[in-house]
């Protein structure tokens, strides 16, 4: 009598207009998981190839660094000997960049080491001016320094840097008619594989180069010193260019890998929650069940 009366009332209750089953709900739920592990999973397996293709240019690009710093070191051996007898004010600032992402800080890392010299009174005018290497830097730099750039560079480091763009990079900024009494490229050190820093190599210029009492005490003819000059910045943007490569590469991969694992956190997070609502779902399916059939 009582089980007559209960499935009646069962019978006469109408859904609320509008309003979904328990089980048509635990459905969606379940379905929008099942969605977002397939696309984080798509993620890891991309993360995951990007890691391993920025490994195999790392170790070209260390290799690279290695020579690279060759030119750097000859550099500075010429510069030690002949230090100018007054200081520059008016620098000329060389970020050196790249143009694509996914790196980590790499790009910040210079733009805020700029940003510091700039700031410091005592060492640069700051109407300095400004030329970046790479899209990125250039980008963040516009926004803060519009009125110190003066040029900027693409399109260079897609590869492993050569001492052919270095020489053009070089040749433009000397063709460029852009007035500075010394060149300051502000680059990224290699530490190691997994730390980098920024870092500034001073290039000395013609005119400063003729004062100098290192070379005034030799008789030179006229085109050394521009030569030299010239040839001086070339090395040190090479030497800089490699580096900043290897720390580029460095950071990726870093970058990469850390993506990785947390894709694999997010699969196992979700994985765990997509289990609980189909426990969930199938319990609530079973009591449904054993209600009706107790019911009659």
């Amino acid at each position: 009598m009582f089980a007559r009366s209960s499935l009646g009332r069962i019978a006469s209750q109408r859904p609320t207009l509008g309003a979904a089953p328990q089980n048509a709900r635990n459905m969606a739920t379940l379905r929008e998981i099942e969605l977002r592990l397939k696309s984080v999973r798509n993620i890891e397996k991309i993360t995951k190839s990007m890691k391993m293709i920025a490994s195999t240019k790392l170790a070209k690009a260390q290799r690279a660094m290695q020579a690279g710093k060759e030119y750097g070191s000859a550099n500075s051996e010429i510069f030690q000997h002949t230090p100018p007898e007054t200081p520059s004010k008016r620098k000329l600032f060389v970020v050196v960049s790249s143009d694509k992402g996914l790196c980590g800080g790499i790009h910040s890392s210079v733009s805020k080491a700029t940003r510091r010299a700039l700031a410091e009174s005592d060492q640069a005018d700051p109407a300095s001016p400004v030329m970046v290497i790479g899209d990125k830097s250039k980008g963040q730099l516009s926004r803060v320094l519009g009125q110190n750039m003066a040029m900027s560079f693409n399109q260079i480091g897609r590869d492993i840097p050569t001492f052919a763009d270095a020489a053009g990079v070089a040749d433009l900024i000397v063709k460029s008619g852009v007035e500075y009494d010394s060149v300051t490229i502000v680059y990224n050190k290699f530490v190691s594989a997994i730390s980098y820093e920024a870092a500034t190599v001073e290039v000395t210029t013609e005119k400063l180069l003729k004062e100098s009492p290192g070379f005034r005490a030799y008789e030179m003819e006229d085109d050394f010193a521009k030569d030299l000059a010239e040839f001086s910045l070339a090395n040190a943007i090479y030497a800089a260019l490699v580096e900043a490569h290897a720390c580029e590469q460095s950071a990726r991969r870093n970058a990469m890998d850390n993506a990785s694992n947390n894709a694999k956190d997010m699969i196992g997070a979700l994985t765990l929650q997509y289990n609980r609502g189909r426990q969930a779902a199938i319990t609530n399916e079973l009591v449904d069940i054993i209600t009706g059939a107790s019911a009659l």
